[in-house]
């Protein structure tokens, strides 16, 4: 329950909302308590046994024995003036009026507890979606992001289940019962006390079921996530599914999951929906035992009399639905809990790259980016080991290779979307994890080779980085990432929507808009990530041409696996198995006959 218990905390900001629940619920208790009580008065005037009393304020019997005393007496007077049918029809009014004001305040208890539900949920998703957006890229490597868009929302709706659950039956249900108790025991203390010796039995039933089904809930979530991952993966991977013929396999594998979440699911349900039969089964069961030992009190003490038992029996039946609501709620409480641990995982995780207490500003690069004796690993594989490299502002700075040789890894610590573990990198000779985040990626434009677009518009996406950008501020950096022609043939112009990760474009439309968007930026310090690689001749001229001018006066790491692109760069660093194996300019690494002059070998039969 810690983890619930940590999740409720995000109601206090509409304590107003719970303050008005409890009042109407309160009010609404009051006029149900009411209009049974109302039912004595009528009982009696079937019967026949209606007499006339006069209140006696200061008689000591209590305050529930002077209403009893009012409410015959004004029965009785009704009587003498209107006759005994007209008393019945008058006493009829009153119980309607009493269950009319019961459920006007439990909806208005609904109604004032509905911003505190919606509420509760929008926050968590915010915050959710804030850390996720905080959390270094290494976390998103070990999970899957159909699991965590399951947390988002089927985990939420768990907890927003639980949430309305526990504010309207913890403040609700235990004062309708306390209440009724009150008047039990007013009525019959010998029999309240029989009947109080059976309800912890029935609630240690409930309980043990409870949490046998937090353990199913808290699989099923789990088991969502692993489905919803599975259908993001083949929705994505369509295209090499059908191209491979895979789609029995895939068939077989989502099938497999989706059985596990059957399974599961069966087991969560059938708990869950064995609560409010079994609660109304044990229920029953201590009613037919307080009908026997009632009646019993009814035959054998005259003072308790057959309407006052009947009376006593719906008041006693006013406890079950409350406790059946009570079992309910625990059951949900159960789930949500499941939920709420999934949820906490993610805004308890760690982000180990933020800005320490004393990190410095920075407004602009003047000197060098320096690389000194660097190593990082992935887990336990050592990905770079002892990199020392200077980047001079203005110079372009090739990074060549065999994949899985450290080359993007290398320039991803320079934004610092991993941290350095050993050695240090330096701008300007400030180390990098003593700057502020936010100033230090200012510094800096990416391109990689796929095209990071969002399902917005062309102008949202080109001023991704600089939204107070004006209209011919895009559209000068369109023009010079060579975007502009497409853009303005397009049916709405720089307002089109380019579809879910602008599938609407080519791959080199798609290039030019992400060129646009650093341009836009106008960064001191440029990262390419193989930014043409996976583009058709014509399309990589484009491209190339727009990333020359990007380029232009600017320091630049650059990351090829097309050779022909990167001749001119001022350094080629050639990298293997994490290590510096050559450096030079491109005449040098040539003259050399290495790795590099394979490496252009090799591609001259591409």
């Amino acid at each position: 329950m810690k983890s619930f218990r940590r999740i409720i905390q995000f109601a206090k900001p509409y304590r107003n909302s719970i303050i008005l629940n409890i009042l109407f619920n309160l009010l609404s208790i009051t006029f149900a308590l009411i209009s049974i009580g109302l039912v004595i008065p009528v009982l009696r005037l079937i019967f026949g046994n209606a007499r006339e009393a006069v209140p006696q304020s200061e008689s000591g019997e209590g305050l529930i024995d002077y209403f009893q005393d009012k409410l015959a007496y004004e029965v009785g007077q009704r009587i003498s003036e209107m006759g005994q049918a007209d008393a019945l029809l008058y006493v009829c009014f009153w119980v309607v009026g009493a269950f009319f004001f019961k459920n006007l305040f439990n909806y208005l208890a609904l109604f004032s507890i509905a911003r505190l539900r919606n509420g509760v949920t929008r926050d968590i998703r915010l915050a959710l979606h804030k850390k996720i957006l905080e959390l270094p890229i290494s976390f998103f490597t070990e999970q899957r992001k159909g699991d965590i868009i399951s947390r988002m929302t089927s985990d939420l709706k768990e907890i927003e289940w639980s949430i309305l659950m526990t504010i309207e039956s913890f403040f609700r249900e235990p004062i309708m019962i306390l209440g009724s108790l009150v008047i039990l025991v007013w009525m019959s203390p010998a029999l309240t006390v029989f009947v109080l010796v059976l309800l912890p039995v029935v609630s240690l039933i409930v309980t043990s079921i409870g949490k046998s089904l937090k353990r199913s809930s808290s699989k099923a979530q789990k088991k969502m996530g692993e489905l919803m991952s599975k259908t993001e993966e083949n929705i994505s991977g369509l295209k090499v599914i059908k191209a491979f013929n895979a789609e029995e396999q895939k068939k077989g594998l989502f099938r497999q999951t989706v059985d596990g979440y059957f399974h599961l699911m069966n087991s969560v349900m059938r708990k869950n929906d064995l609560a409010s039969p079994l609660s109304e089964f044990l229920g029953s069961v201590v009613m037919a035992i307080v009908i026997w030992y009632g009646g019993g009190l009814v035959l054998e003490d005259g003072s308790f009399t057959a309407e006052k038992f009947i009376a006593y029996v719906l008041f006693f039946y006013q406890i079950i639905p409350p406790a059946k609501a009570l079992s309910k709620a625990s059951y949900h409480i159960q789930r949500g809990n499941a939920s709420s641990e999934r949820v906490l995982e993610i805004l308890d995780a760690e982000n180990p790259i933020k800005d320490k207490d004393d990190a410095r500003g920075i407004g602009d690069f003047k000197e060098e980016i320096r690389f000194e004796d660097v190593s990082f690993a992935y887990e336990e594989k050592e990905v770079l080991k002892n990199i020392a490299l200077r980047v001079p502002k203005g110079k372009m700075i090739a990074l060549v290779g065999q994949s899985g040789s450290g080359k993007t890894t290398l320039t991803n610590l320079v934004p610092r979307f991993y941290e350095v573990e050993e050695g240090r990198l330096t701008i300007d000779g400030k180390e990098i994890k003593n700057l502020k985040i936010n100033d230090l990626r200012a510094l800096m434009g990416v391109v990689t080779q796929e095209s990071i677009l969002f399902n917005e518009s062309v102008y949202y996406n080109i001023a991704l980085g600089n939204p107070r950008a004006t209209l011919d501020e895009v559209i000068q950096a369109a023009k010079i990432a060579n975007a502009h022609e497409f853009i303005e043939k397009m049916e709405q112009g720089y307002q089109t929507n380019i579809g879910d990760g602008g599938n609407k474009l080519s791959g080199g439309q798609r290039q030019r808009i992400s060129i646009a968007r650093a341009v836009l930026k106008n960064p001191s310090i440029l990262i390419l990530d193989e930014a043409t690689s996976a583009l058709d001749t014509e399309s990589e001229k484009l491209v190339q041409d727009a990333l020359y001018k990007l380029m232009e006066n600017r320091t630049s790491l650059v990351i090829a696996h097309r050779l022909s692109t990167i001749q001119h760069a001022d350094e080629i660093i050639v990298m293997e198995n994490g290590i510096i194996a050559e450096r030079g300019t491109h005449s040098e690494l040539l003259d050399k006959k290495g790795i590099y002059h394979k490496l252009v070998e090799m591609q001259k039969f591409q």
